[in-house]
C-alpha cells in the first residue's frame, strides 16, 4: 500500500507538490529562483551581449531609482557615468570570452544623478547549447563602506598627524629641557666664573689695603698703590664688558661715528698692550698700510675691538711668541689680519668663539681668566659698523688668526688733512690740569666714602667742597648759601639725584639765582641714564669709578676756566 501511494503521489522529495511532474518541478525551481532574486538585499541585472537590459528586481529600483519597466529593453549604460562608460566595452568583451569578473569595484549613478560606490559581480549567461547570450549582474551598494572607510582614513591620518605632532612636540620639549639644562649649566659656569673674576682683584685690593692701614714699608706703598690701582681696572672693564653686553641684547648700544685713519686707531689700540707682550717677551710686528685714507667709525669702539684681540693675542701666546699684525685694503674692504703664535682653539670649539658666556674651558682647573664676553662683544661692534670678523685655527698649540673686515666709506679730511681722533692715554695725561681754586662745590651722596673721595679730590685742585649726605640737606645748603658746582649721585633713599636737580632749578627760580652747574656722578652708566640725568637738568653725567682727571676736567670746562 505504502508503494502504491509513493506511486501515486510521486518521490519528488522535500517542498515539492504532491503529485508534482518535472516539468512542475522545473517552474517550481524558476518560481523560488525568482523570488529569491525579487527579495535579495542587491541589484540582480541581466543584459545581452550588446548591454541591453533584460531584467531588473526590486533592489536595483531602490538602488538606481529606475523601476523595472524604464529599464528593461535599456542600455546598461544609463547606471554609467559618462568617464567611466570605457568599462562597459571591457567588461563585455571579457564576458563574450567566457571570463566571470568578481568584486569589481566602481562607480555608477542613480536617476536622480547621485553617484554610488558599486561592486559588480558579472557572470556570463550560457544558452542549452552553451553559448554565451547575454549577463547576469549582482550589483552591491558600497558607497555607505567607502563613507566609512573614507572616515576612517581620514581620523587615521589625523591620528598619524596627531602622532607627528606629539613626537614633533616631545621632540622640541626634549630639546629646549636640553637648551635649558645647557643654559642653566652656562648660567651656573658664567656666575661662577663672575665671582672668580670679581673676587680675585677684590682680594688684591683688600690685602694691600691692610697692609697700606698697618704703616707698610715705603717700598711697599707704591706697590700697593700701583696694585690696586690695577685691580680696580680690571674690575671696571668687568664691569663695562657686562654693561656693553647688557646694551647690545636690548639693542641701545649706539655708535659715535666719525671720520678717521684706520692705521692710528690701530697703532693705538697696541701701545695699549705693548708693555704686557714685553713682559712675555713676545715680539708685534706691523705692516700698516697708512694710505688707505679716512673712513667712517666710532673711534672708541674700534680701540675697544681691537683691544679685546690684542689683549686675547698677548694673553694665550707663551713666552717668546710673536704676533703679527696686518691692516690692508682688500678690494671695497679693509681687513685687519691679527695672528699669533699662542694656544691656538680647538677644531670643535672654533664655531662658538663668538658666543657670550662660552669659553673653551670653563673648569676651575682653567689656566686663563676672562668672562667669555669680549669676542662676542667683538663681533657685536664690527657687525653695527656693517663689517664681520672671523676667526681661523689649525688647531690646539697651533696659534691662531682674527680676521676684522670693515667697509671702505671714505670721507674728506678737515683742512689740515686731519682725521678727528681721540687721545691716546698718555696724551691725555700730559695734559695740564686747570686749577679750581675758590670753587664753592656741594657734593652730595649718601656713601660717606664716596663723599670724602671727591672731597679730597677737589681740595687737591684748590676748589672749597662742602659735603652733604642726601637730598634733603643738599636743598638746605642750596637755600642758605650760594654754589659754583653742584656734584650729586643719583641713587640715594628717599629722594634720588633727579628728583634733587629739579627741586634745585625750582629755587634757583623762586630765589631769582643763576643756573648753578650740575654734574651727575653715578654707578648708572648707560646711555638711557645719562640722557635722564641731562634732560632732569644736569650739565654733565660721569660714570663711577670717578676718574680724578675726569672730574677736574669737567667741572673747568662747565665754569669755562679751561682758557
Amino acid at each position: 500500500m505504502d508503494d502504491d501511494r509513493k506511486a501515486r503521489d510521486g518521490d519528488n522529495g522535500p517542498g515539492a507538490p504532491v503529485g508534482a511532474t518535472p516539468i512542475d518541478e522545473l517552474e517550481h525551481a524558476r518560481a523560488r529562483l525568482a523570488a529569491i532574486v525579487e527579495s535579495s538585499e542587491d541589484a540582480i541585472v541581466s543584459k545581452t551581449l550588446d548591454g541591453i537590459v533584460t531584467s531588473w528586481n526590486a533592489a536595483a529600483e531602490r538602488i538606481f531609482g529606475w523601476k523595472a519597466e524604464e529599464m528593461i529593453g535599456q542600455p546598461i549604460l544609463k547606471l554609467i557615468p559618462e568617464e567611466l562608460q570605457y568599462e562597459e566595452a571591457q567588461i563585455l568583451a571579457k564576458l563574450r570570452a567566457g571570463e566571470r569578473i568578481e568584486r569589481y569595484e566602481t562607480v555608477r549613478k542613480r536617476k536622480d544623478g547621485e553617484r554610488l560606490d558599486i561592486s559588480l559581480t558579472i557572470s556570463p549567461v550560457r544558452d542549452k547549447h552553451d553559448v554565451i547570450v547575454g549577463a547576469a549582474k549582482i550589483a552591491h551598494n558600497i558607497t555607505a563602506r567607502r563613507r566609512a572607510e573614507k572616515e576612517l582614513r581620514a581620523r587615521e591620518a589625523e591620528l598619524d598627524a596627531l602622532d607627528r605632532e606629539r613626537a614633533q612636540v616631545l621632540e622640541s620639549e626634549r630639546a629646549a629641557r636640553t637648551e635649558a639644562e645647557r643654559l642653566s649649566r652656562m648660567k651656573d659656569e658664567f656666575l661662577a666664573t663672575l665671582s672668580h673674576e670679581l673676587r680675585t682683584p677684590l682680594n688684591a685690593i683688600q690685602g694691600w689695603t691692610d697692609i697700606l692701614l698697618q704703616k707698610p714699608r715705603v717700598d711697599e706703598e707704591l706697590q700697593a698703590l700701583q696694585t690696586i690701582e690695577r685691580n680696580v681696572r680690571a674690575q671696571v672693564r668687568i664691569i663695562s664688558d657686562l654693561l656693553d653686553m647688557s646694551r647690545i641684547v636690548s639693542g641701545k648700544l649706539h655708535l659715535e661715528v666719525q671720520p678717521l685713519h684706520l692705521h692710528q686707531v690701530v697703532e693705538e689700540a697696541l701701545d695699549s698692550v705693548r708693555q704686557s707682550a714685553a713682559a712675555k717677551n713676545i715680539r708685534i710686528s706691523t705692516l700698516l698700510d697708512s694710505q688707505i685714507g679716512l673712513v667712517r667709525g666710532d673711534p672708541n669702539r674700534l680701540q675697544q675691538v681691537l683691544w679685546n684681540i690684542f689683549s686675547n693675542a698677548v694673553k694665550f701666546t707663551p713666552r717668546g711668541g710673536r704676533i703679527s699684525v696686518v691692516l690692508e685694503r682688500v678690494n671695497s674692504h679693509v681687513e685687519i689680519c691679527v695672528e699669533d703664535t699662542g694656544v691656538g682653539i680647538r677644531a670643535d670649539f672654533l664655531p662658538f668663539v663668538f658666543d657670550r658666556f662660552r669659553q673653551a674651558d670653563p673648569s676651575t682647573t682653567r689656566r686663563y681668566s676672562g668672562l667669555g664676553l669680549g669676542l662676542s662683544i667683538v663681533k657685536n661692534l664690527i657687525e653695527m659698523h656693517g663689517g664681520s670678523v672671523r676667526v681661523k685655527s689649525p688647531g690646539e698649540n697651533h696659534g691662531s688668526t682674527f680676521i676684522v673686515v670693515l667697509p671702505v666709506s671714505h670721507v674728506r679730511a678737515d683742512e689740515n688733512g686731519r682725521a678727528i681722533t681721540t687721545p691716546t692715554a698718555a696724551a691725555i695725561d700730559a695734559i695740564q690740569l686747570p686749577r679750581l681754586d675758590h670753587v664753592r662745590v656741594l657734593v652730595v651722596d649718601d656713601e660717606a666714602d664716596g663723599r670724602g673721595l671727591i672731597a679730597r679730590i677737589l681740595e687737591d685742585r684748590g676748589a672749597i667742597p662742602t659735603c652733604a649726605s642726601d637730598a634733603a640737606e643738599a636743598l638746605k645748603y642750596l637755600a642758605d648759601g650760594q654754589f659754583d658746582v653742584l656734584l650729586s649721585d643719583i641713587g640715594m633713599p628717599t629722594m634720588d639725584g633727579y628728583e634733587l636737580m629739579r627741586r634745585t632749578r625750582a629755587q634757583e627760580a623762586t630765589l631769582k639765582r643763576n643756573r648753578i652747574a650740575a654734574v651727575a656722578i653715578t654707578a648708572y652708566a648707560r646711555p638711557e641714564d645719562r640722557q635722564r640725568s641731562l634732560l632732569a637738568g644736569y650739565q654733565m653725567h660721569l660714570a663711577k669709578p670717578i676718574e680724578a682727571r675726569e672730574l677736574i676736567a669737567g667741572i673747568a670746562s662747565l665754569l669755562d676756566l679751561t682758557r
